[in-house]
């Protein structure tokens, strides 16, 4: 009887609390993967909290590079507009004012914080201001790292990138390689358009475009020696090594235009020095073309920025897809999970309730059979 009044007690309390195991001595091997099953389900709880923080890292990312793209393209503007013949000094420094604000506005976005008040673009180093500036000269203090955060098994992704390598990792010129005069040119020729025609010609050696007179030049390589002479009328292209430039306008004799492969400039400094260009005075025809050279350099330059801001935009996007992708499989797999811990941990209560009226049955019968016994005694058989 004590055993079967054990029995229904223990289905009571199953029935009360809707769990077949109420001690791990109910069922141990059931009780062990329980336990592990929870610990899955912890983890992938926690996954999900870590999916949340990277994408609110990665979203506020997103929306401080669209913030520079934007900058970036009035800047941009702003260089074409200066670069307009019709332009005077005055509306050039005009101009100038509104680059400086965008300027400002894109340290500000290089330095922005999120929620928690960490650096976006320090890299590992989130507590450090990242892009410091002192007059024209500006420094990255960041580190080069990314923080891995896990939001699956066996599954870690960055949430922010160092601006080192959006801002100050950007090519000059056309990424391959940059022209640029020589101060000490006297005469108008400006330089158009570049482009590399032949990769597999072009050495990276640094070369030297020398006009000996205004309808000839010679191309030099960095040791001095001739690779190349020409006869040169203005919007010639000139051609050599793989890669072609354009010149408008009229060298004097002894003009110098340097070919040199791509190095890196900051986008800061590529402003600065469209700043620069853009607020020099302009009184004859060999500063007009000094000016019009600067500003196309710093055009090119501004082309490399927007393609650097737009590379880890596409890179942040795809990071934002696939953290929604892992949500939707860590979500697929809890409720797998939470199915398979429900069916070892939940009761069945149709069969329980059997359970509990057979049992009930049984004890009654047990007890009715109990009273009985009791009352025999040895005088019943005289």
């Amino acid at each position: 009887m004590q055993n079967l009044q054990s029995a229904l007690d223990q289905t009571q309390r199953q029935i009360s609390s809707g769990r077949r195991l109420l001690t791990p001595s109910d069922d141990p091997v059931a009780a062990g993967r329980a336990l592990d099953l929870r610990e899955s389900l912890s983890r992938l709880t926690q996954f999900d909290r870590n999916a949340g923080i990277a994408g609110n890292r990665l979203g506020l990312e997103e929306s401080s590079l669209t913030s520079a793209n934007d900058a970036l393209q009035r800047v941009r503007e702003l260089a074409l507009q200066a670069n307009n013949a019709t332009q005077s000094d005055e509306t050039r420094g005009l101009i100038a004012v509104e680059l400086r604000e965008q300027l400002d506005n894109l340290v500000q976005i290089a330095n922005q914080k999120d929620a928690a008040g960490s650096y976006l673009f320090a890299g590992n180093m989130e507590g450090t201001k990242p892009v410091a500036r002192m007059g024209a000269n500006f420094t990255y203090n960041g580190d080069q790292g990314r923080r891995l955060i896990q939001i699956g098994e066996g599954r870690q992704i960055a949430d922010s990138d160092p601006g080192s390598s959006i801002f100050f990792q950007v090519r000059t010129g056309n990424g391959v390689f940059a022209v640029a005069p020589e101060a000490a040119n006297t005469g108008t020729g400006v330089v158009g358009a570049i482009s590399v025609t032949d990769p597999t010609q072009y050495d990276q050696d640094q070369y030297t475009v020398r006009f000996i007179n205004p309808g000839n030049y010679e191309i030099l390589d960095s040791g001095g020696g001739v690779v190349g002479i020409g006869v040169f009328l203005p919007g010639d292209t000139i051609a050599f090594r793989g890669v072609e430039l354009t010149i408008d306008g009229q060298p004097d004799a002894n003009d110098e235009f340097t070919v040199s492969p791509s190095g890196f400039q900051n986008v800061f400094a590529t402003i600065e020095g469209l700043i620069t260009a853009v607020e020099q005075d302009v009184f004859d025809d060999t500063s007009r073309a000094a000016m019009h050279n600067g500003v196309n350099a710093s055009l090119l330059n501004l082309d490399q920025a927007l393609g650097s801001v737009l590379d880890v935009r596409t890179q942040v996007g795809s990071r934002l897809a696939a953290i929604e992708s892992q949500v939707d499989s860590n979500s697929a797999l809890s409720l797998t999970l939470q199915e398979t811990l429900s069916s070892l941990e939940d009761l069945d209560y149709a069969e329980a309730l059997s359970r509990l009226s057979l049992g009930m049955t049984t004890l009654e019968a047990a007890q009715q059979s109990f009273v009985q016994t009791q009352q025999l005694s040895l005088f019943n058989y005289f």
